[in-house]
């Protein structure tokens, strides 16, 4: 005799069944196959949400938005303005150097006539000098070149002339020139003695040097 088989159906498609199979089995493997089901399912909408949230961006943030510059077209006259402005400012700066090198100059040349000027006048000084040394105060025509000496001095001094201080001092090669030794004179070794001409300065530059004596 044939088996009877009977034909449950389930979702997912159908199972014939024996007749030693009953009702209830069939209706516990249909669940098993929809809890089977619903595993697959949830484990696959939990993969796709974990995709998702790794495209997604982060919240706050926009996507950077590509900027596009026009390029700026050259205005001709801003161009020429800059340049003329460039070329003024050249000439300024070199207008300014020269005017510093010529002035420096000017000193300069100053300084060096004034200083041969005042090495000519510095003979007619010691021959001052050297006739008041006997002259008699009393006489007035002595009297007369006494004064004469003294405004002489006085626009020398005025000018930046200034004697040497030698007599007494120690000896400096860069304001002396030692013509002798002295072995009687009074004072240390190499203290000057004796003064034989006069030395001057003009603003700080020796003009003439001392010609002195120097003790031993």
């Amino acid at each position: 005799m044939a088996k009877k088989k009977k034909k449950i159906e389930i979702e997912g498609g159908e199972e014939e069944l024996t007749d030693q199979e009953t009702e209830q089995e069939a209706g516990e493997k249909a669940e098993e196959k929809e809890e089977k089901k619903e595993t697959a399912a949830e484990a696959e909408k939990e993969e796709t949400a974990g995709e998702a949230e790794e495209k997604a961006e982060p919240a706050g943030e926009k996507p950077e938005k590509k900027k596009f510059f026009k390029k700026e077209k050259k205005d001709p006259l801003k161009e020429l303005v800059a340049e003329l402005e460039d070329r003024v400012k050249r000439q300024m700066a070199e207008f300014e150097n020269f005017r510093k090198r010529t002035d420096k100059e000017k000193t300069e040349m100053f300084g060096l006539g004034a200083k041969s000027v005042i090495e000519k006048l510095l003979p007619t000084v010691d021959n001052f000098e050297r006739g008041l040394q006997g002259a008699d105060t009393s006489d007035p025509f002595a009297e007369g070149m006494e004064k004469i000496y003294k405004k002489l001095m006085q626009d020398l001094d005025e000018l930046g002339v200034v004697p040497i201080e030698a007599l007494g001092k120690p000896f400096d090669p860069n304001l002396h020139n030692a013509v002798m030794q002295d072995t009687e004179g009074e004072g240390e070794p190499g203290t000057v003695t004796k003064e034989l001409q006069k030395g001057y300065t003009f603003k700080g530059s020796v003009v003439r040097h001392s010609m002195v004596a120097v003790k031993q």
